[in-house]
C-alpha cells in the first residue's frame, strides 16, 4: 500500500500570504493535523527564504523534526528543495551555483539523519533546464554530488519541464539508479504532455508522486477539475508496480484543510 502525505503547509492557512512555503514558527502544528487526517507523511519543504531558519539546516533541526515525527506517526521520508527555484544549482552566477552546491551537501546530510529517501529538485520556470547549456551545467553540478546519493540510497527526485524524450536522455546522462523522477500529475496536464508516454518512457524511474490538478497552459484548481486525466493516468501507473509515496499539492485557499480534507476524499478512489 502506497504511503499518501501532504506538501507542508497546506494544511496551515497561507504563511505570509504565499501559495507554498515553510510555514516558519508553526510547522509542527501540521504533523498534529496530519495524523488527525489519517495521513502518514509530510514532504517538508526548504524554502530559499528563511533558508537557515529551517529545521533542516538549523542546528538541532534533526532532533525537532525526529520528536514531531514519534509524537505524531507522521513521518518525514521526502524534501521538496523548493530553494533551488530561486538559486538553480545550474546558476550562471559562479557564486550562486557554489552556494547552492553547498546548501544541497547540508540537505543530504540532513537527508541522511532523517532516513530520507527523495530529495525532489525543481527544474520549471525560473529554474528550468531546456536549454542545452543550462542542462549541460546542471548535469556537471549533479554528478558531483552522486557518490554521497549512492552511497546513502537517497534519490534526487527530478521534477523538470521537459517532454519524455529529453527527460530520459538527461537521465541516462546522470547514469545512476538514485537519480529519478517526481512527477506532477497536474504540471504534466499543464505542459500538455501525454501522460501514458511519459511513463513509457520514465515510469520505472519515478519515485515520487506529487498529486494537484491544472488547466491546460493554466494554472491549479480542485482535483477533477483541471486537465489531468486520472483515470488513465493510474491505470498505466498500476502496471508498473510503482512503491513511492502520493503527496498531496493539491489546489489551496487561504485557509488550507477544509479544501485539502474535500480533495483527499476525491482522490482516494484512485488508490
Amino acid at each position: 500500500m502506497n504511503e499518501i502525505g501532504v506538501m507542508q503547509g497546506r494544511l496551515l492557512p497561507k504563511y505570509k500570504g504565499r501559495y507554498q512555503a515553510f510555514p516558519v514558527g508553526i510547522w509542527q502544528e501540521e504533523f498534529r493535523i496530519a495524523r488527525e487526517n489519517s495521513l502518514d507523511l509530510i514532504e517538508f519543504i526548504l524554502d530559499f527564504n528563511d533558508a537557515e531558519e529551517n529545521p533542516l539546516l538549523k542546528p538541532g533541526g534533526v532532533n525537532e523534526i525526529l520528536e514531531i515525527t514519534k509524537e505524531t506517526g507522521v513521518s518525514v521520508k521526502t524534501i521538496c528543495a523548493d530553494y533551488f527555484m530561486e538559486e538553480p544549482l545550474h546558476s550562471n552566477d559562479f557564486k550562486i551555483a557554489e552556494k547552492s552546491f553547498i546548501i544541497l551537501e547540508r540537505l543530504l546530510n540532513t537527508a541522511k539523519q532523517l532516513g530520507v529517501t527523495d530529495i525532489v529538485i525543481p527544474c520549471v520556470d525560473q529554474s528550468s533546464i531546456k536549454e542545452e547549456q543550462l542542462m549541460n551545467r546542471f548535469i556537471k553540478q549533479v554528478i558531483k554530488i552522486i557518490p554521497i546519493l549512492e552511497k546513502n540510497n537517497i534519490n534526487l527526485s527530478l521534477e523538470t519541464d521537459l517532454a519524455p524524450k529529453p527527460f530520459l536522455k538527461l537521465l541516462t546522462k546522470l547514469n545512476s539508479k538514485n537519480m529519478t523522477v517526481n512527477y506532477d500529475i497536474g504540471n504534466s496536464a499543464a505542459l500538455g504532455y501525454d501522460s501514458d508516454e511519459e511513463l513509457e518512457t520514465y515510469g520505472d524511474r519515478i519515485t515520487d508522486i506529487h498529486i494537484k490538478d491544472r488547466i491546460l497552459h493554466g494554472g491549479p484548481v480542485e482535483l477533477g477539475k483541471g486537465n489531468a486525466n486520472f483515470t488513465k493516468f493510474f491505470e498505466k501507473l498500476k502496471k508498473l508496480n510503482y512503491q513511492g509515496p502520493f503527496i498531496m499539492q493539491a489546489y489551496r485557499d487561504d485557509e488550507g484543510v477544509e479544501i485539502f480534507k474535500s480533495q483527499l476524499t476525491w482522490f482516494k478512489k484512485y488508490l
